[in-house]
């Protein structure tokens, strides 16, 4: 019972602490649940599945590390704890927004989550091209040895597909997939 209060309160404190979404909350994710005993492959794992599911990646990603950690009662107190900030925010938000959103200290917050916001996402990135992109293992065979040519091919495929092809998430996700089948 007691590690499923722990996973409670640690993506309580994901949902309470993180602005912007999934992507944002990844680096507090990782943070968090390296307690609960999931490597940085796993937990890569971990966003690749929540991107194949349906629903936000935090909330696949607490169902996902409760279920690891403590089986379907895990799951569920981790997945209620990521929510529950969310939902009390909202409501309180509904019930004042109107009478302050011509504050200026409330815009002024607001202007400043947002650059908060694209930097967290920016370190989301960064974490997974040293994961998905570089194999580091490899350092000590000489620099060109850490790139994996085949997930770069992949990424830059998809990089081309988004925005030239405009194609979206699912067939993204899809063809990745197939490609590292067929690739790695």
């Amino acid at each position: 019972m007691m590690q499923v209060l722990r996973l409670f309160i640690a993506f309580f404190k994901i949902g309470a602490f993180s602005f912007g979404g999934g992507y944002a909350m990844l680096p507090m994710i990782y943070k968090e649940i390296e307690a609960f005993g999931l490597s940085m492959t796993e937990f890569t794992d971990v966003v690749a599945i929540s991107q194949m599911t349906p629903g936000p990646i935090a909330v696949n990603a607490a169902t996902y590390v409760g279920y690891k950690s403590a089986g379907v009662l895990g799951s569920t107190f981790a997945t209620f704890g990521v929510a529950l900030p969310s939902f009390i925010l909202i409501m309180i938000i509904v019930s004042v927004f109107d009478k302050f959103k011509t504050n200026r200290f409330i815009n002024g917050a607001l202007e400043g989550i947002r650059p908060a916001t694209v930097g967290m996402i920016s370190s989301a990135v960064i974490f997974f091209s040293k994961t998905s992109l570089l194999d580091l293992t490899k350092l000590a065979d000489g620099f060109w040895q850490i790139f994996s040519i085949q997930s770069i091919l992949i990424f830059v495929l998809t990089i081309i597909g988004s925005k030239k092809l405009k194609l979206g998430p699912i067939v993204l996700t899809l063809a990745g997939g197939v490609l590292g089948a067929i690739l790695l």
